[in-house]
């Protein structure tokens, strides 16, 4: 790739980091980080379901 569209591709690349982080602190400052703090927290899983998931393979 021609250094211009690496330097291109960079730019594009940090302005998109710098968007989701944007995007991430309204999100948070919006809903005041309850919402993602629960689902970090497991708070939506059924008790039984925290862990890992079944494959649907049982051993005898």
């Amino acid at each position: 790739m021609a250094e211009p569209a690496k330097n291109v591709a960079q730019q594009t690349e940090d302005r998109l980091e710098d968007l989701a982080e944007t995007v991430r602190e309204k999100f948070d400052k919006v809903t005041k980080g309850t919402y993602r703090d629960r689902v970090t927290g497991g708070r939506f899983a059924e008790p039984g379901d925290r862990g890992r998931p079944e494959t649907g393979q049982k051993q005898d």
